[in-house]
């Protein structure tokens, strides 16, 4: 896995790095056919290549995405996307191969590579681990697993008190080795201008699943538990607390540089009952690592949150995280001026095509300039939510470059 053009930066002299450029492009080129690409597959590789070159000819200096969530100006505004490693990319699928992604996380050295991918193709600023929500709880033994086409789905859910004794206290050196060997190789292999964003589930949306047993659009046992046995409710977010925290500060300490905490169906609840049965677990979390790692932002994602922005920001992330649906200047209107976000492109407008995609960016962008006409600080670009299977890769590749060549100082 290690950078040649890292290690020994291209030659200066115009001839010989055009030839070494123009080598490494053929090169790639065979190696994807030799694998039994396609020619359109290969031209992809051959692009990918050349644009790894630009990726890490990149000077050192100040980290954007670090920048920008300290509220601190950045040589442009950053960005990086939510599920960028994905079905999106043929390269993708050629490594991913079948079955269940908790599969793929276990072989380190392929999910390095399906870290590194969109990072090569796109030139975002930024590296999120590839891993899942659901791999602290699938590797201390609770029974759960991603079907393919479905989600997380656990046979046996989360319904009494017994349950706890399946779902122990998680320790990731022993639990996870292999999650950890993945995040020392991307802190190897990685520029020090493009950080690695850990992550975990958030102890709610980690709990739905458990307790649901699947993906829900009613989450009528989480909810009944909550109301029901709050005591066996707050046990297992308490539980679940831990696995995000010791998941996340194992992540830190071997390499990675940021993180973020999802907790993607939180908008489900009404206010009170994020209050009562959510926050303060969340908020746990943040108090946690930042005790532990002091000055390392977090970022707090959920989708349909806006009813509960304000709480989600007062849980102590550096960063809120903003679906498509709240306009930024609306969010630090509520909040404070000073409020860091990261968002919110509507990841359809990227299925829309091109054209589409850079209106809505430009909109995006417009909606984190301040009054007097210069840009916040405080914004990391990204979409609303993840990337969609089948968005156009190249649409995305447009979107990065129209926000670095838009806000470049």
């Amino acid at each position: 896995m290690s950078d040649p053009f890292r290690d020994h930066p291209l030659p200066t002299g115009p001839i010989l790095g055009a030839g070494l450029l123009i080598g490494f492009v053929l090169v790639a080129v065979i190696a994807v056919r030799a694998a039994g690409w396609s020619a359109s597959q290969a031209d992809d590789a051959a692009g990918i290549a050349t644009r790894d070159l630009r990726f890490t000819d990149q000077a050192d200096g100040g980290i954007a995405v670090i920048d920008a969530a300290n509220g601190r100006p950045a040589a442009h505004t950053p960005v990086w996307f939510m599920r960028q490693a994905g079905r999106s990319l043929p390269e993708y699928r050629a490594v991913r191969g079948e079955g269940s992604i908790l599969d793929a996380i276990k072989r380190p050295d392929d999910a390095a590579e399906l870290t590194l991918q969109p990072v090569r193709r796109y030139g975002v600023d930024a590296a999120v681990l590839y891993s899942d929500i659901v791999v602290p709880a699938h590797a201390v033994g609770f029974g759960i697993d991603v079907a393919p086409g479905t989600g997380p789905v656990a046979p046996e859910p989360f319904r009494d008190h017994t349950d706890l004794h399946r779902l122990r206290e998680f320790e990731p050196e022993a639990d996870t080795p292999y999650v950890l060997q993945t995040v020392r190789t991307l802190a190897a292999e990685l520029p020090p201008a493009v950080p690695l964003l850990a992550f975990a589930g958030a102890p709610f949306t980690v709990a739905s699943y458990l307790v649901e047993g699947r993906p829900s659009r009613t989450y009528e046992h989480t909810k009944r538990m909550m109301h029901t046995v709050p005591a066996l409710w707050h046990a297992l977010m308490e539980r679940l607390t831990q696995h995000a925290v010791a998941s996340i500060a194992s992540q830190l300490r071997n390499g990675a540089r940021a993180f973020q905490l999802f907790d993607s169906w939180a908008g489900n609840l009404s206010r009170a009952d994020y209050d009562r049965f959510v926050f303060p677990h969340s908020q746990a979390v943040f108090t946690q690592l930042a005790e532990q790692f002091p000055g390392v932002p977090g970022i707090h994602f959920g989708i349909g949150c806006d009813h509960l922005l304000e709480r989600m920001h007062a849980a102590g992330p550096s960063v809120l995280g903003l679906d498509w649906r709240t306009p930024i200047r609306e969010a630090r209107a509520r909040m404070g001026a000073d409020l860091v976000v990261q968002g919110n492109l509507d990841p359809a407008l990227v299925l829309a095509g091109t054209e589409v995609a850079l209106a809505g960016t430009d909109a995006v962008l417009a909606d984190n300039m301040l009054a007097d006409g210069t840009r916040h600080p405080g914004h990391i670009f990204n979409l609303g939510h993840g990337v969609n299977p089948s968005t156009d890769p190249e649409v995305l590749h447009a979107v990065v470059r129209r926000v670095h060549e838009v806000t470049a100082q």
